[in-house]
């Protein structure tokens, strides 16, 4: 079974590192992360872009 988290980010520079590390750490494997950046105006979205390319689990969706 595989589980979906979706995190919405806006303007969360200081804090997304944070969260994206604590699921990334998590023990149980089979999991994708859906990160929604909602026009982020800060370097959120990139940062959330670099853990998607390290982790092929994470996925970013960049909307306005």
């Amino acid at each position: 079974m595989s589980v979906s988290v979706i995190v919405p980010v806006f303007n969360a520079e200081r804090f997304i590192r944070q969260c994206l590390d604590s699921i990334r750490q998590q023990t149980y494997g089979e999991f994708e992360v859906i990160v929604v950046d909602d026009g982020s105006t800060d370097r959120s979205g990139a940062i959330c872009d670099e853990y998607a390319q390290e982790d092929t689990r994470f996925k970013v969706i960049h909307q306005s």
